[in-house]
């Protein structure tokens, strides 16, 4: 049961952030594109394949598995936003922006995977340096 009270902390935690940097983001640089959320879901791409590698069982850093879950699945399962996201994009769909859409789709997909990929090459680097 405390592992589950955690990662409902870690959600909470996560998604003030993603409220906090996507409406920063939308202040920024208005809401005619999903610029918001494309941004929250590549750094959290970025951040989970970062931690991921660096606290996994080949990792440099230990952390516990009840860290792990709060961080990964809690922390950045609050944080990106796949159902905003995907609401997101068929509401410029349903508006006729067909190419925001498929900006949207292409530049998600292509980007947190480039973003997830980054984090986890990071790591391990980071893992493979000598001594602590």
């Amino acid at each position: 049961m405390s592992n589950a009270l955690w990662i409902f902390i870690g959600s909470g935690l996560g998604g003030v952030a993603r409220w906090g940097l996507s409406g920063l983001i939308a202040e920024r640089f208005g809401q005619t594109f999903p610029w918001g959320t494309l941004i929250v879901n590549v750094t959290g791409s970025f951040v989970i394949g970062l931690f991921a590698t660096l606290t996994g069982p080949e990792g440099r850093f230990f952390a516990p598995a009840s860290f792990r879950q709060f961080f990964m699945l809690g922390l950045c399962g609050g944080y990106t936003t796949f159902s905003s996201f995907s609401l997101q994009t068929l509401n410029l769909a349903g508006e006729g922006e067909w190419f925001r859409a498929g900006a949207n789709a292409v530049l998600s997909v292509v980007l947190c995977l480039l973003g997830v990929w980054l984090g986890h090459t990071i790591a391990l680097e980071i893992n493979s340096l000598k001594g602590s």
